[in-house]
């Protein structure tokens, strides 16, 4: 390191440790975690977003709670805290994340700020009783709390005097702009003291910069990404000490302007934080994106508009966990991380070619077990960040690659020339604050010399670890004679049908099912047939765990009734569960599996989403995904993996008569699918037998619809996911599921990892992916945009993939050739500009210092 070098280093630091003097008079950590509970207590009463509910909460708002908030605050009405009722407190927070106008507004009415000092949401409280009974005393025509009921409905004659004065701020369109943020920071990683005091120490540093600019006289846009962006709303949430705190910082108080939510490549959304970026990187010397703040995409398409009333009651204890030892599986964490490589020392002179970093895990991971691939930034003069899940656990291993062009293709080489270590433990560790930054020493090749260490400046982040989903897939072994029968089971057997094994990731059997026909004797001379559902436990226990009662399944002891939807409902289900809890199964990939708008996309057909809803989830919740076609099921909570695989496979033995796509076909059409169907298609049994026998032997998966619903994955150790039809061409049989990152970068045509992204928070997407080993593409890009899936640096072969959704990101999607060698794909994707430079994601908000 040269003396400019370390000059800038030290003035860097210097910056760094100047901004985090700002005094904040909050506790930030605990108020954002208030925050984001309240906004999850009204993203559960979304009657309060738009239409008559929110018209009437606006009223209530300015006719009842600032009135009663400006007596109280003046003269206290009884000790203790105000309780703010949940309408009136939604609409106060949308009016206080415009501080400036809220500001305003308040002396306008009241003469005097109106803070939140002593005042208490409704969602902590511990007792309202005396805020109700004040309420009354003034409003007693108006309920203290307004159900969705009495808002719908009721109309609204009387606009309030105070709504006159304020010359109509908008605050509908206050309310709207704020709807969609709930989602972009509702991440359990957003809500863990770790991260949360990371963030805060950025907000620190994003007001250092505006401070700068303002000092400078320097016209900015300054854009926050989405950790910062949350700190920024709970500082504004407290009015007073806000606005105290800004004007001792930077001598006035700050505008957050959130009226701009174009993300297209070169509007100012994008450029402003493209510059924010830049200036972040050059004044502190460390990464401005951070895993798990960066910008998810836009909320998936909701099931329905209503409420979901059901009598069902989600406790911990109904989750029957006497059935779940059954299927037990240990659960497993994850990361998501984000990594970037810098620059580099000490290259060996003469060396000729390019310059990248291949990167994996030292050891294996279920999650992320690929080889990828990324340019140095100083080198390449491209900036490449890579986006990924994997285990909180081992090393990442960095190998140094020079790539040398002879200009004949065939002559062309790649040469490792080292390899460094990051330890995943030390950066999940409190101390390391979830992130890295610094030269690691490359470790030689024992065929190269050098004259000096070489050293990487790597950049890495991750959140804190949350759980990981189940993926298991579902195996056929070989047929067995119909006279046979693999246990003594009681009741006269038919036949006996080949044993479905579900298998794990790594190809180790949790469980093995059965469907079997058999006669259940009523008197003397009269039987009927009978149709069940057994398993055999890891332990080799046999179980039995469902029977078709009429048309419809009871499962585990009758604890849940797997129930048909006999005509066209108005939601769109297909079939529910319903038990302890009610689970409703869509057609589709729904809510968090949801596909972006992207094109050769798989057949919505192939998929059934598990949605459950509750008073905790009135609008849904996604438990699970179920592939049909390649027999895979994604299980999000431990409780499901039972009840959830028992469904998929009865589902499964249903296409078996019914054929392929019958069961969201009929539900199109209104038409009644029968569970009760009391033989299969013995010429079909037959006709199949043969093709089952030989693919399952060899370990290959079977495709759906070329057995005519014989639901199939490959046997242990080939682990069936697979690209969808219209996914490009040569499509592999042993695509692992479940290895899907989120927002990444460096797409676009010169993208040679080629992976792509998954949807969302590391989602799993349905495409294909080239046939770089390293990589391989899974679906939609979570950042949305520009370029396609990359190309292929192995086979050279091009990927065709398409945009992601949103602007000014590189998409995910399908592609050509995927081959037998997504094994080992892990997705990658990228949210931001064109070449992903700056534009990774940016948060929501946005300030204008003017």
């Amino acid at each position: 390191m040269d003396i400019s070098e370390e000059r800038m280093e030290m003035e860097q630091q210097f910056e760094w440790n100047e901004a985090q003097k700002i005094v904040i008079n909050v506790d930030l950590v605990a108020a954002a975690k208030e925050q984001l509970n309240f906004l999850a207590t009204v993203d559960r009463n979304r009657w309060l977003y738009e239409g008559r509910g929110l018209d009437k909460a606006i009223h209530r708002y300015y006719s009842c709670w600032l009135p009663l908030l400006a007596k109280h605050s003046e003269s206290p009405f009884f000790e203790g805290p105000l309780v703010v009722p949940l309408d009136c407190e939604w609409i106060w927070h949308c009016h206080r994340l415009n501080p400036v106008r809220y500001k305003t507004d308040c002396k306008k009415l009241y003469g005097r700020i109106l803070d939140n000092h002593d005042v208490v949401s409704s969602v902590k409280a511990e007792s309202k009783q005396d805020t109700e009974e004040l309420w009354q005393h003034f409003y007693p025509n108006e309920p203290y709390d307004l159900d969705s009921e009495r808002a719908l409905f009721e109309d609204i004659h009387v606009k309030p005097i105070q709504v006159e004065q304020c010359n109509d701020y908008d605050l509908v369109s206050a309310v709207k702009r704020q709807c969609p943020f709930f989602y972009q920071v509702s991440r359990p990683h957003m809500n863990n003291d770790l991260y949360l005091e990371g963030a805060v120490a950025r907000y620190k540093g994003f007001l250092h910069l505006i401070r700068r600019n303002k000092e400078r006289s320097i016209k900015s846009f300054t854009v926050p990404t989405y950790d910062i962006d949350l700190i920024w709303h709970t500082h504004q949430l407290h009015p007073a000490s806000y606005c105290k705190d800004l004007v001792v910082i930077m001598g006035k108080v700050l505008e957050h302007d959130d009226t701009d939510s174009d993300r297209t490549k070169g509007k100012k959304l994008d450029t402003g934080f493209s510059r924010t970026t830049k200036q972040w990187e050059e004044t502190y010397g460390s990464r401005y994106w951070r895993a798990g703040a960066m910008y998810r995409g836009s909320a998936p398409s909701p099931l329905r508009n209503t409420h979901f009333f059901s009598s069902t009651v989600s406790k911990k204890e109904d989750t029957l966990p006497e059935h779940q030892k059954i299927m037990h599986y240990p659960g497993m964490e994850a990361v998501e991380v984000m990594l970037e490589f810098v620059d580099i020392r000490n290259l060996p002179e003469g060396r000729k070619g390019s310059f990248f970093i291949s990167f994996s895990k030292t050891q294996p991971d279920k999650i992320f077990n690929a080889k990828r691939k990324r340019t140095i930034l100083s080198i390449s003069g491209e900036k490449q960040v890579a986006t990924f899940q994997c285990e909180p656990n081992g090393h990442l291993l960095l190998d140094l690659m020079s790539y040398s062009s002879s200009g004949l293709p065939i002559l062309n080489s790649v040469k490792p020339m080292g390899s460094a270590k990051v330890s995943l433990e030390d950066l999940i560790c409190p101390t390391s604050k979830l992130t890295m930054e610094k030269w690691v020493e490359v470790v030689p090749n024992s065929k190269m010399e050098t004259l000096k260490p070489i050293y990487l400046r790597v950049a890495i982040s991750v959140t804190t670890p949350m759980a990981a989903p189940y993926v298991f897939h579902f195996v056929r072994s070989r047929a067995f004679s119909k006279t046979s029968c693999f246990f003594p089971l009681p009741g006269r057997i038919q036949y006996a049908k080949n044993w479905t094994g579900v298998i794990d990731d790594a190809g180790d059997e949790v469980i093995s099912l059965q469907m079997r026909d058999s006669t259940k004797s009523k008197g003397k001379n009269d039987s009927t047939l009978q149709k069940d559902v057994i398993g055999i436990s890891k332990s080799g226990e046999v179980h039995s765990l469902a029977e078709l009662v009429g048309k419809e399944w009871l499962l585990l002891d009758a604890q849940w009734s797997l129930q048909l939807q006999k005509s066209s409902s108005d939601d769109g289900h297909l079939l529910e569960l319903v038990g302890h809890r009610n689970v409703k199964f869509f057609p589709g990939q729904k809510l968090d599996y949801e596909h972006k708008p992207c094109t050769k996309q798989r057949s919505p057909d192939d998929f059934l989403t598990a949605i459950e809803f509750s008073a905790q989830d009135p609008y849904g919740k996604a438990l699970a995904l179920i592939d049909l076609k390649f027999g895979v099921i994604h299980v999000k909570e431990e409780w499901f993996l039972l009840p959830g695989s028992i469904t998929a496979f009865v589902l499964c033995d249903t296409l078996r008569k019914e054929g392929y796509s019958s069961l969201v076909g009929s539900a199109k059409h209104s038409k009644e699918i029968d569970f009760s169907t009391q033989e299969t298609d013995m010429s079909h049994e037959e006709g199949n037998k043969a093709n089952l026998k030989s693919e399952a032997e060899k370990g290959m998966p079977l495709d759906l619809e070329a057995t005519k619903g014989n639901i199939a994955a490959p046997a242990k150790g080939a682990i069936s996911g697979g690209c969808g039809s219209g996914c490009g061409s040569g499509c592999g049989s042993v695509m692992r599921s479940g290895a899907c990152g989120s927002c990444g970068a460096g797409c676009g045509n010169k993208l040679e990892s080629g992976g792509c992204g998954g949807c969302g928070s590391g989602g799993c997407g349905g495409g294909c992916g080239s046939m770089y080993e390293s990589s391989g593409s899974s679906g939609c890009g979570g950042c949305g945009g520009i370029g396609g899936c990359g190309w292929d640096s192995e086979s050279r072969s091009n990927s065709s993939g398409c945009g992601g959704c949103g602007g000014g990101g590189c998409g995910g999607g399908c592609g050509g050739g995927c081959g037998n060698r997504l094994k080992n794909s892990g997705c990658s994707s990228c949210g931001g500009g064109g070449e992903c430079v700056d534009g990774l994601a940016s948060g929501k908000a946005a300030e204008v210092d003017a």
